[in-house]
């Protein structure tokens, strides 16, 4: 495969990944105790785009919850949406940024082959 094509599919993939981890996040931003995990984005040994995802372990605010009249402390969730939404929004946009450069590559290399007849 062209090199430039497979680090581009493969930034593809990690974004997608990042995006299913942050949609993960938000999905359990009311689960209780529920931890949150990051995808961070590092060069493989091949010039391709690998996703680490691992989980952030600082711990969710205290809630008080009324449990058989007694008033409870449970933690909840350590997802912040404020920090979620613009993390979805800059992946959107490299997600788009990295499949524009796929689809000029794809059509280069049409007229390469056009010209080539």
């Amino acid at each position: 495969m062209i090199p430039i094509i497979s680090s581009n599919l493969s930034a593809l993939r990690a974004f997608a990944k990042k995006m299913a981890v942050i949609a993960n996040n938000v999905a359990n931003i009311e689960s209780e105790g529920f931890k949150k995990s990051r995808a961070v984005l590092k060069e493989g040994p091949v010039n391709d785009v690998l996703a680490e995802i691992s989980k952030v372990e600082t711990p969710g605010p205290l809630v008080a919850v009324e449990e058989d009249g007694k008033t409870v402390l449970k933690e909840s969730s350590n997802v912040e949406l404020a920090q979620e939404i613009p993390q979805a929004s800059l992946t959107k946009t490299y997600y788009q940024a990295n499949l524009k450069v796929l689809e000029e590559q794809d059509e280069m290399l049409g007229n390469l082959l056009d010209i080539i007849k």
